[in-house]
């Protein structure tokens, strides 16, 4: 795995991007007037948030944009000390060449603490004449209204199956790997509309085999299949506890899974169940959101995993 494919096969231009037509068209027209106001990008991982906040800046700067942008992970510079140096200083200085500003692109802004974003904040009206701000989110409603009011918003939402298919199916054409229809389809539903991920995954698969199956992918992401959980679900229905606890021992071993990790599948998988009926989702869903839960405030994982067995087991 000599180059991360994500990084290999990341659109270079706002055009090249695949999905979000609508903000795709307005980056276009932005790209076109070599101009845009401080955006706001914001929406879950993968979705090509940051793949489009780079190529707005090449479209506009040609492949000397390095020289004009500043990149950082506001994830790792949280602290207000950071904003007022990195930041101030890079926000401060001529834009190069014959650039009209610079741009700054803080990726994961919403993890800035609220003191570092009203530093932002002023940085963003001081500095407005010769400096572009561009941030990605997750969640748009952890980032300060008044910066949220200084810039054009953007919603990423997660890619469509078909759209994540097709970059999956072409990539693996790119780089020479088989993949059946069967394995493609996995990386598709792990993937979680996150392109990103399915990329991942897709070469992590690679690297042990390039002839790629679906027990493969399910292998390697750490994923249990639908037919694995639908049995330890009828396991619960009708073998009783002691079995479909060790069904469930059988399933953390084979995949690696954490607690959490299983419930959360198992969740996902829950409503194309067909021998449950709606109330029994309804229910077990409750149920498995207070196991979760507890698991997150450090509950011991076996003795919540017996618990989750045993609810099921009593409600199917």
């Amino acid at each position: 795995m000599d180059e991360l494919w994500v990084e290999k096969h990341r659109p270079r231009s706002v055009g090249d991007i695949q999905g979000q037509p609508s903000v795709v068209s307005r980056l276009h027209a932005y790209a076109k007037n070599g101009t845009f106001p401080h955006l706001m990008l914001a929406g879950p991982p993968g979705t090509g948030k940051t793949t489009a906040a780079m190529a707005l800046t090449r479209d506009i700067y040609g492949e000397e944009f390095r020289e004009n942008l500043l990149e950082m992970n506001a994830s790792d510079e949280r602290k207000l000390e950071s904003i007022r140096t990195k930041v101030k200083n890079f926000a401060r200085t001529a834009p190069y060449g014959n650039a009209p500003f610079k741009i700054i692109f803080l990726d994961e802004a919403d993890a800035l603490t609220n003191d570092a974003q009203g530093a932002l904040r002023r940085i963003m009206e001081q500095h407005a004449a010769t400096c572009r701000f561009i941030l990605s989110c997750n969640y748009s409603s952890k980032i300060i209204e008044p910066i949220q009011s200084r810039c054009a918003v953007f919603r990423f939402r997660p890619l469509a199956n078909n759209q994540v298919e097709n970059q999956i199916k072409n990539i693996a054409k790119k780089e020479n790997v088989i993949l059946d229809e069967d394995a493609c389809q996995a990386i598709v539903r792990v993937s979680l509309g996150d392109l990103r991920k399915a990329i991942t995954a897709l070469q992590v698969a690679a690297a042990v085999n390039k002839n790629i199956t679906r027990d493969l992918i399910y292998e390697t992401t750490a994923t249990a299949p639908p037919e694995v959980l639908h049995q330890y679900l009828m396991a619960c229905k009708e073998d009783g506890f002691h079995a479909a606890r060790r069904r469930l021992k059988e399933i953390l071993n084979n995949f690696g899974l954490a607690g959490t990790d299983f419930i959360n599948q198992l969740h996902r998988a829950l409503y194309d169940i067909d021998f449950l009926s709606e109330p029994a989702k309804l229910e077990l869903t409750r149920m498995m959101a207070e196991i979760d839960f507890r698991l997150v405030e450090g509950g011991g994982e076996q003795l919540q995993l017996d618990s989750l067995t045993a609810n099921i087991s009593s409600i199917l």
